[in-house]
């Protein structure tokens, strides 16, 4: 077997909208191709013996044992390790069970799908997967130590990447209320939400943590002095930072027992407590001073260690907190007892889990040691011994639950505290004999405030009932009915999404709303450019839910961003298809019309239940995808009398048609009219089709969301554009003679739309064609059909990157394709691109139309640029966009101060 590519999906993909989290792995099974697991001698107990968790596997069958009957009986291999990648995470500790297997048009040859809790272990499982299966053909077996390797490995990874248990109760709280959440990349920042109603948090810093509380509660003598001042009960201590100042200092405390502590220490380091003697306290004071150049010296105050958990103002739970320690039972040594502790599942390292292992550290010894027991001491039944000075769970403690038990007077003190250092969530550590009595009362104090404090011990606490404190961290970030996210307007299609997408974004212009959005030629937020290039995947649609200004969200989605990552996000408000054509194919294993169906409907699918997909109801294959959309239906038609829209608004739906003349909304009985097709510039005065279809779905869209009709029509009066802000969309250049277009269309669908404006052309058309390399044979067979039906003489060329395919190759597909179509078809093959435009511009007849389709789009505009006539500067170029380029944009005619006259389909504009 032989991996042959991994690709980690992120959002909603092809293969699932709602297991976003997958790794998809094209595995060539090779000498494997043919040969069914029940061909493969020992295999079946092989497997069984290496992971008989596997019965568990239901697959098919349906019942426990399942899977592995199918191997039995026999099933392919790359069926077998997409189970057996799924069961090392699960036995990792990362709970996964969605998969799939599907064998490609290559013979023998698979895509495996797994889902996965941590990227990188995803990937580590697919590639052990294919180790262990392969290892178990080969030797029959595959070794316990290798397998033990795998998984200890796939459990470090986990680590490595874990959010920490504060966050993930934050992260688990946000996705129950909908609220979506992503990782920003630096210092482990996560924010909740999108645009300018994201919120952001670091553990637990949130964005109304003040700095100001955060300094005072890290300055632990500062905070004793602020708390001392406003009468709370904390306890007697000073700062010592020089040696000589020891004894005063415990003088100045009431003496002994004292507690020393760094004054910047955190998660117990560095604390001695309960010292009663001079010697005791040199050590602790050394010990404290490796920690921090200061140190604390407290009294020590008898009782329970409790951390009280205010947030926003209030006390939302309360826990005891037990040192680290082992109960005897009169037949094991400490040593055993510890051991048996930490066998505990709910036992980890750092972190990684509801309790910490055990370690013995130097507080350790010095404990055993004060109570003259080693750790071969064989405690007495039901004794306790405690390994720890302190309650930390990072050092092994445990929680006890005591939210219902703790004193009016003692919340409102904790409340008081909190305020009165400044900090929206705040653990508020107490020692006390019994917290249901008032601390005054049994001498308790609170030795200290914590910024960020951990919410482990509330979640899962050792006994006692779980609190949700993650809960009211959301409603004081997001109260209730405020909004979390921002409105999506998710595109796709074949051709036409760039113009679309521009044409909605200008629509929300108009709401006086910030706009970002995605196109293929870059990410926009507001009136300016955030970042260039082909920018339709994921990561551009992260830059504009990330923006904190972003009000409204315009995300074009191509084909090939989610076959290779999946969405940037997991659903959307209003999600629009407006085509889908035989472009691609052959390219991810995508090899029919009816695959990139499927593939486009991914944003149709992600729409929420109470939001709007907008589908072409002329397009057989986009009509269809309403069949899977669990949101509300909403279609545009070039057609009044098409019969869905008709049963459709028939039974109160919404829709968009042009009728009469007129771009319309269509809401059950009711017509709205918005305007006159010829008067929207974006048209041609009503003469393109496929325009007026993208502003039919452009215009249902942003009325779907909401937007008033008069917005609309200012926009859709108002849509300009320029050749320098969308070059190679219908650029259109007067050079004196004749005109040249320039026009990035490159498969059929985007050939046919252009030929609907090409072939009204007057004069003679001259076409310089080609297109990407990394096409079918049959794709340029077509292309060449098309150009036939729309030049009068033709120069083939080819791209410079011919994307493996041999040199001249595709080119005489093309001329195939124009001699089937028009035998005396006048054509030449000029494959340098440069030199086939210059051939064509340097014969243009007069009147004539140079239609260049390029591979550099910025070059060929250089090569008309230096013919413009000199004498009529203004006339240099107008632009005019149609959905012909499937990366196609906005149109616009830019005419300065003067009239043009056109003829044929133009349009006779005056821009002021």
């Amino acid at each position: 077997m032989k991996i042959l590519k991994i690709q980690t999906l992120r959002g909603p993909n092809y293969w699932s909208i709602r297991r976003p989290k997958l790794v998809v792995m094209r595995l060539a099974l090779e000498e494997l191709a043919d040969k069914p697991s029940n061909l493969i001698s020992g295999f079946y107990e092989g497997l069984t013996q290496t992971l008989p968790s596997l019965v568990e596997h239901f697959c098919s069958p349906g019942c426990r044992g399942g899977f592995l009957k199918r191997v039995q009986e026999g099933t392919m291999m790359g069926h077998i390790v997409e189970h057996v990648a799924l069961e090392l995470q699960e036995l990792a500790g990362m709970i996964v069970g969605f998969g799939r297997t599907r064998e490609t048009d290559d013979l023998g040859t698979y895509q495996v799908v797994i889902e996965y809790v941590h990227e990188q272990a995803g990937r580590y499982a697919a590639r052990a997967a294919v180790r262990l299966c392969q290892g178990i053909i080969d030797n029959g077996i595959y070794s316990p130590e290798e397998l033990e390797k795998d998984l200890n490995d796939l459990r470090q990874l986990a680590a490595d990447v874990s959010l920490g248990p504060s966050t993930e109760a934050i992260i688990k709280e946000a996705e129950a209320r909908g609220i979506p959440w992503s990782e920003l990349g630096a210092r482990h920042l996560i924010q909740l939400g999108y645009g300018i109603h994201q919120k952001r948090m670091q553990a637990t810093l949130s964005n109304y943590t003040s700095i100001l509380g955060v300094e005072l509660a890290s300055d632990k003598e500062g905070t004793k002095t602020v708390l001392r001042n406003a009468g709370i009960p904390v306890p007697r201590g000073t700062v010592v930072n020089f040696f000589d100042e020891l004894e005063e200092a415990i003088e100045y405390v009431g003496g002994y027992p004292i507690v020393i502590k760094p004054l910047d220490g955190n998660h117990g380091r560095g604390i001695t407590i309960d010292i009663n003697s001079w010697e005791a306290a040199i050590a602790a004071y050394d010990v404290a001073k490796e920690v921090s150049r200061s140190v604390i010296l407290e009294r020590f105050y008898t009782g329970r260690d409790h951390r009280v958990l205010v947030v926003d103002g209030n006390v939302v739970a309360v826990a005891e907190r037990i040192p680290a320690h082992v109960v005897g039972d009169g037949v094991h040594s400490i040593e055993e007892l510890i051991e048996e502790t930490n066998s505990d599942p709910r036992r980890g390292e750092g972190h990684d889990n509801v309790l910490t292992k055990i370690e013995l550290d130097r507080t350790s010894w010095q404990l055993l040691e004060k109570q003259g027991y080693t750790v071969e001491t064989i405690l007495e039944k039901d004794e306790v011994f405690y390994l720890r000075a302190t309650a930390n769970l990072s050092t092994g403690g445990s929680s006890v639950d005591r939210t219902d038990d703790i004193h009016p007077e003692n919340l409102w003190i904790a409340k008081r505290a909190a305020k009165t250092i400044g900090l929206d969530i705040a653990g508020i550590d107490i020692v006390t004999p019994d917290i249901t009595r008032p601390l005054r009362e049994v001498d308790g104090v609170i030795v200290e405030i914590n910024a960020a404090p951990g919410f482990r011990m509330h979640v899962c606490p050792s006994e006692g009932i779980p609190r949700n404190v993650a809960a009211p961290v959301l409603n004081m970030l997001f109260p209730p009915g405020t909004p979390s996210r921002v409105p999506i307007i998710a595109l796709t299609g074949t051709n036409g999404k760039t113009t679309t997408t521009r044409l909605i974004a200008h629509i929300f212009r108009q709401t006086g709303q910030v706009v970002g959005y995605t196109t293929t030629d870059g990410t926009y937020i507001g009136d300016y450019v955030a970042e260039l290039g082909d920018n339709t995947g994921p990561q551009s649609a992260q830059l504009i839910l990330q923006d904190p200004t972003v009000e409204v969200a315009i995300l074009e989605s191509a084909r090939g961003g989610i076959l290779r990552s999946g969405l940037g996000f997991n659903t959307c408000d209003v999600g629009v298809v407006l085509n889908v054509a035989a472009d691609h194919l052959g390219l991810g294993d995508i090899n029919t019309i009816e695959q990139m169906a499927r593939v486009k409907s991914v944003v149709a699918e992600t729409v929420m239940p109470n939001g709007y997909a907008v589908l072409n109801a002329d397009d057989p294959l986009v009509a269809e995808m309403a069949r899977r959309v669990n949101a509300q239906v909403a279609y545009f038609s070039m057609n009044p009398d098409n019969e869905l829209i008709k049963a459709h608004t028939q039974k109160g739906g919404l829709a968009a048609v042009h009728e009469n003349g007129y771009l319309s909304i269509l809401k059950g009985d009711w017509t709205l009219r918005i305007e006159p097709a010829e008067n929207v510039p974006l048209t041609l005065a009503g003469r393109a089709p496929f325009m007026i279809a993208n502003a039919l779905a452009a215009s249902l869209a942003a009325f779907a969301q909401g937007v008033d009709i008069k917005d609309i029509r200012a926009a859709l009066l108002t849509f300009r554009a320029s050749a320098e802000q969308t070059p190679g969309r219908m650029n259109l250049f007067n050079l004196g003679t004749y005109h040249a277009l320039v026009d990035y269309a490159h498969n059929a669908h985007s050939y046919e739309a252009l030929g609907g404006f090409v072939r009204n052309w007057p004069g003679e058309r001259i076409g310089v064609v080609g297109g990407p390399g990394d096409r079918r044979d049959e794709d340029f067979v077509t292309l060449g059909t098309l150009s036939a039906g729309m030049f009068d003489r033709i120069i083939i060329k080819e791209d410079d990157d011919a994307r493996g395919r041999p040199r001249g190759d595709a080119a005489r597909w093309i001329a195939r394709g124009l001699q089937q179509a028009k035998p005396n078809c006048l054509y030449e093959i000029v494959l340098d691109e440069v030199t086939a435009i210059q051939t064509a511009l340097d014969n243009a007849p007069l009147n004539s139309l140079v239609v260049i389709l390029p591979e550099s789009v910025d070059r060929a505009i250089k090569l008309i640029e230096v013919r413009k006539p000199i004498a009529e500067p203004e006339l240099a170029t107008s632009t005019i966009e149609t959905s012909a380029s499937s990366v196609d944009s906005e149109q616009t005619e830019v005419v300065k101060g003067t009239e043009v006259s056109a003829q044929a389909s133009f349009i006779t504009q005056r821009v002021e």
